[in-house]
């Protein structure tokens, strides 16, 4: 049964959002076009670690009573663009009011299972350019495409029509991955899962189990570990959570099956096991995660960086993971927060300095809903 449900003047979450915004449109800073990490664009020295034991605070609610709320893409002014994966559409939601508008429809969407209207970013250029990206499920692949915004067309009707960038990401009824980020780099990276198929995920050939780094257009990207190829990592089961860190490194999150969900510093051309290994086997040629937890007590998502912390949203476990971390090196266990107070929790944005946005999951056929689900909540956390 949740409990304490917060529900803070949206004047308040308004005034958190408005002052956020340090990073350009795209969510990142800018950067060279080699994978983070590597000698031309590597990483800073780490501040002092973040302390041990962390703090949570709910500021304020930014919007509640949507529906199967999945991407998040914060605009330049505050708002936010939110996808609803059942729906198919793309809301704006004004931070002020909290009042939900839909600017349009992504035609093709066909929801079923876990798939549906998935990830959201915006391009590095969205200032000139106005593209939303926008990764959903087809009736026979998951894809992304791009659709410029323009709020001077009618309400409703205010996506162009979509150019898609890139096709054939296997689809299932589960494990279709869908986050997607522009990283520091400005290159874009996407998260897929192997749809319940494992062996797709040793097979380099496919683009089921992978995280994929692509340019905005969907081309490979020079530097990638293959020539010709968007594979940047494989050996996923289910990639939902990416995020990098101050110091440039991507981090991603991903569904284990009956053992260990995993937090997992992604290398370039790294295989992360699955299905040959589950959590920290320890085996030669697979690259163990950072962290770990029992499913039931995370069933991971939406990941960001903030405060010298991984956060991470647990849908099954209903609560927010809190890594601390010295560079790649946790400086204490994971912690967890708000756990059971707003059910299934799935995607966590970094806003800059000690704010994230966090959006519930009680709506998308596996949750509890209660009065007011799903909503969107502002923190502050250390």
């Amino acid at each position: 049964m949740r409990n304490g449900m917060v529900r803070g003047a949206v004047v308040a979450a308004a005034l958190l959002l408005a002052g956020c915004s340090a990073e350009p449109a795209g969510g990142r800073p800018a950067g060279p076009t080699s994978p983070p990490g590597t000698a031309s664009g590597g990483p800073t020295a780490s501040p002092t670690a973040p302390p041990a034991k962390g703090a949570v605070t709910v500021s304020g609610e930014v919007a509640k009573g949507l529906e199967s709320p999945w991407g998040v893409a914060p605009l330049p002014d505050g708002d936010l663009l939110v996808a609803s994966r059942d729906k198919g559409t793309i809301s704006r939601v004004d931070v002020k009011t909290g009042k939900s508008a839909v600017i349009g429809e992504v035609p093709g969407v066909a929801p079923a299972g876990e798939g549906g209207l998935l990830g959201l970013a915006l391009s590095p250029s969205f200032a000139s350019d106005r593209m939303v990206y926008a990764y959903f499920t087809t009736e026979s692949d998951n894809r992304i495409a791009r659709l410029r915004y323009d709020e001077q067309r009618p309400p409703g009707q205010q996506l162009g029509a979509p150019d898609t960038v890139f096709r054939g990401i296997p689809k299932g009824l589960v494990h279709n991955g869908g986050r997607i980020a522009f990283g520091p780099d400005k290159m874009l990276y996407v998260g897929t899962g192997e749809t319940g198929d494992t062996g797709l995920a040793q097979d380099k050939t496919s683009l089921g189990g992978k995280i994929l780094r692509m340019t905005p257009d969907g081309e490979p990207v020079h530097g990638n570990p293959e020539a010709d190829s968007v594979v940047y990592s494989y050996g996923h089961r289910n990639v939902q959570g990416l995020a990098w860190d101050r110091d440039r490194r991507l981090w991603a999150a991903e569904f284990g099956q009956q053992a260990w969900d995993e937090l997992n510093l992604i290398e370039p051309g790294g295989n992360y096991g699955w299905p040959e290994a589950e959590g920290k086997a320890g085996k030669a040629g697979f690259k163990d995660p950072v962290a770990q937890w029992k499913t039931d007590e995370a069933s991971p998502s939406g990941i960001a960086w903030a405060a010298g912390s991984v956060w991470m949203a647990g849908l099954k476990g209903e609560r927010l993971w809190r890594i601390p971390l010295a560079g790649a090196t946790p400086v204490a266990e994971p912690e967890a927060f708000l756990t059971g107070k707003y059910g299934r929790l799935r995607t966590v944005v970094a806003l800059g300095g000690d704010r994230l946005l966090l959006v519930t999951s009680e709506t998308d056929r596996r949750g509890s809903p209660e009065a007011g689900d799903d909503r969107i909540l502002t923190l502050t956390v250390r």
